[in-house]
């Protein structure tokens, strides 16, 4: 049954999942000011060891992406998300423990990203895995609308806090806030009463492992709605960690506010996350859930052109109008999509499907964090800026040019094995119109 607006109390294990993905949400938001500023301000990092570290928490997308996937669908996915949740709470807490005893630097550092970095690619796809069993499918989209809003919402907390907590505390201490919130998964996790059936175990693991792994890339490669929006995915994704992976130093060096500044403006830019999951189920009613995703990707990404712009004074206000537009593009095209494959994909396949979009999706993350460090090194901070944040509505014309455009509405079951492929106008054609690191 369709629970509509009191689906948060109404479903209790749906509950305790949201509070536990927002404490994480929150804590994350806090390390991705907290890092690059322990980075800065306490080791005397440059920009390219800025966008390393970034790079760092993303590369494990790319080493063990493909086969997490596998390994998440033949486990139980609630298992995986503690194990994972458990690993992360002490890879953080050993920040400021290293600092106690004088081990702490950039080596140290870009170790805890890996450690948690590989522990968040089989936490995400347990949890994208995990959702569609725990709600009713009438559900999946106020379900999904209410965790990337809450989400957002935990980021422009942890964003705007993280400042403070910095100077309340230090920097380093601050991870302190981080590691608190894996408690607080682990607890809502251990808490939530929906069992997974067991899963049976697979003959010739090597073998059987690789056979999985190849029929989720197969899967991506021959669909065109998933091909279209993998390889969207992973080129937004480039440019918009190319100039997120710097942008803290960017505002420090080159646009002038307090360290302790920093996070307010960044959470300033972060609502429209948050403006962007309330607009998403709306405007995919309006318009239809393809259009929908066309406005969000396409006509939101232009505003990055702003932030490349900003300068102190006024001038300020670019930056923040700039990331507020390309946040509320990414949260709404997040939303549609989510609900789009939880739909279309069948649910024993949801987790190699999520691993292999996210290999190319978020393995993309780290070569647009080392090219945004480089630029940053070799051509300076202003000039990387403008070229990272013109490849956000670049990267739109891949939708553009898509069986995207000829459709109302994203398809609710995959093709029959003999019918051709979805590019022939199931609708009247999109008029002429004028579209982020990932969150």
């Amino acid at each position: 049954m369709n629970t509509g607006l009191g689906l948060l109390r109404a479903h209790r294990d749906f509950r305790l999942l949201w509070c536990g993905e927002v404490a994480g949400k929150f804590g994350a938001s806090v390390t991705s000011v907290a890092m690059p500023l322990i980075a800065v301000s306490t080791l005397g990092a440059g920009s390219f060891q800025v966008g390393l570290l970034s790079a760092a928490a993303w590369l494990p997308w790319l080493v063990v992406g493909l086969p997490a996937g596998a390994w998440v669908d033949r486990a139980r996915r609630r298992t995986v998300m503690l194990a994972a949740a458990g690993v992360s709470f002490l890879l953080f807490a050993a920040i400021p423990v290293a600092r106690w005893t004088g081990h702490l630097g950039i080596g140290l550092l870009l170790s805890v990203a890996l450690g948690a970095g590989t522990a968040s690619v089989f936490f995400q796809t347990a949890y994208s895995a995990y959702l569609p069993g725990l709600l009713a499918p009438g559900d999946r989209p106020e379900g999904n609308a209410k965790l990337h809003g809450s989400a957002s919402a935990a980021q422009l907390a942890g964003l705007g806090s993280a400042g403070l907590i910095g100077q309340t505390v230090g920097v380093v201490n601050a991870m302190f806030a981080n590691a608190a919130t894996f408690l607080v998964s682990l607890l809502c996790l251990s808490s939530i009463r929906h069992r997974e059936p067991r899963r049976p175990r697979a003959e010739g693991r090597g073998g059987a492992l690789r056979a999985e792994v190849a029929e989720g890339l197969g899967l991506v490669a021959r669909d065109p709605w998933l091909r279209t929006l993998t390889l969207f995915g992973a080129a937004s994704n480039m440019a918009l960690m190319g100039y997120q992976s710097i942008q803290v130093v960017f505002l420090v060096d080159t646009v002038g506010p307090a360290p302790g500044a920093v996070g307010g403006l960044i959470a300033a830019a972060s609502t429209g996350g948050i403006a962007g999951a309330l607009l998403a189920r709306r405007a995919a009613h309006r318009l239809g859930t393809a259009r929908a995703m066309l406005w969000s990707e396409l006509g939101f990404a232009l505003f990055a052109l702003l932030i490349p712009a900003a300068a102190g004074g006024p001038r300020l206000l670019l930056y923040v109008a700039g990331g507020f537009g390309v946040a509320a593009g990414v949260v709404a095209g997040n939303v549609i999509k989510s609900s789009f494959q939880q739909r279309y994909c069948p649910p024993e396949l949801l987790g190699r499907l999520t691993a292999s979009a996210a290999f190319l999706n978020y393995g993309a993350i780290p070569l647009g964090a080392l090219l945004g460090g480089w630029l940053g090194a070799a051509l300076g901070l202003r000039p990387a800026i403008w070229a990272m944040t013109a490849g956000v509505p670049l990267a739109g014309l891949i939708l553009l040019f898509s069986p995207l455009r000829h459709h109302r509405d994203l398809p609710t079951a995959p093709p029959a094995p003999d019918a051709p492929e979805a590019d022939a106008p199931a609708a009247a054609p999109l008029p002429g119109r004028p579209e982020e690191a990932p969150r």
